[in-house]
């Protein structure tokens, strides 16, 4: 049984949304609970109610860019990864794809005089590195996954997380206890990178699904994606808009709803708006608000992408035909 103070608590809805619906679908309630044979119907009329997200935030999180473009919405905050996900309403997102700044592979592989993406100490930010690392305990991963789930629409919610070598082997097997993994995506970077026990040229990308049997946009994907890694960037780790964009691609129909919660250079935000998709997104990182907001506002305003001003697909035609 489910009372109606629980579902506006968890599930983002006003009261009197939820009992115009009671009141619509004559939905019989005993002292103020719904019952398992009705919550279905319940939850469904949920996951299509507009808004939810940006009431729950209202009051708890100071929005930092906030843009209606084309009737879809963006919203970025600064926010832990984590805090932020415990803010947003149960089943309110449709896609998560996300670039988690493990700190893995950076504490155990030190490349000359410099960490695995350069040498913070010369680069920015008060503790001496760029970003904020996500650090990869088993038990702050699994609280991670556990709110992804949580936040993920049960109907609809595809998830795609981005991997290392070195998190994929000590995190990758944790996401099978709270999604259906479906595949194992290699992104093919094509320009070889550093290491001194054969060379990286790839990353992964796990790709799984909430307990839905959502079929992707076409069966041809492959699950190797070549894509040239960005050089220069303003932002480290800055990855290409199109390893966003073939996620979404992939999974998102026009006006989803999808979610980042490491936004990082921002990447993600410019490939939802390529898919007509509502975007909300958050990082940690001073940095990161200030870089991904000029580039998105800016791409909003002129279409041009001023963090990536080509296109890194060398298989293009494979994912947008």
């Amino acid at each position: 049984m489910y009372t109606t103070s629980e579902i506006i608590a968890e599930y983002g809805i006003t009261e009197n949304i939820l009992k115009e619906y009671i009141d619509k679908e004559q939905i019989p309630l005993t002292n103020g609970e719904i019952s398992k044979k009705h919550f279905q119907s319940v939850l469904n009329f949920i996951e299509n109610t507009n808004n939810r997200i940006e009431k729950s935030l209202e009051g708890k999180e100071r929005a930092t860019f906030n843009y209606n473009f084309n009737k879809n919405k963006l919203n970025i905050y600064k926010d832990d990864a984590i805090s932020f996900l415990e803010k947003l309403p149960s089943n309110s997102v449709d896609l998560i794809v996300t670039d988690p700044a493990y700190s893995g592979m950076n504490n155990k592989l030190q490349l000359g005089k410099g960490r695995i993406v350069g040498n913070y100490s010369e680069k920015g930010e008060k503790d001496g590195k760029w970003f904020g690392e996500f650090e990869d305990s088993e038990e702050n991963y699994t609280k991670f996954l556990s709110e992804c789930r949580r936040v993920l629409k049960k109907s609809t919610g595809h998830i795609y997380i981005m991997f290392d070598s070195y998190s994929l082997l000590s995190l990758g097997n944790i996401v099978r206890d709270y999604f259906d993994v479906k595949n194992i995506i290699t992104w093919d970077k094509v320009n070889i990178g550093m290491g001194h026990y054969f060379r990286r040229r790839h990353e992964y990308i796990i790709f799984a699904t909430n307990g839905n049997t959502r079929k992707i946009r076409n069966r041809k994907f492959p699950d190797v994606w070549r894509f040239k890694r960005v050089h220069g960037s303003k932002y480290p780790t800055q990855k290409p808009v199109e390893v966003f964009q073939a996620m979404i691609h992939a999974s998102a129909e026009k006006d989803f709803t999808v979610c980042d919660p490491f936004l990082g250079s921002g990447s993600s935000a410019i490939a939802a708006i390529r898919n007509q998709c509502n975007f909300i997104g958050c990082d940690i990182s001073e940095k990161s608000i200030e870089i991904s907001t000029s580039r998105i506002e800016n791409y909003v305003n002129t279409s041009i992408d001023i963090l990536q001003e080509k296109s890194m697909a060398v298989d293009e035609n494979i994912f947008w035909r």
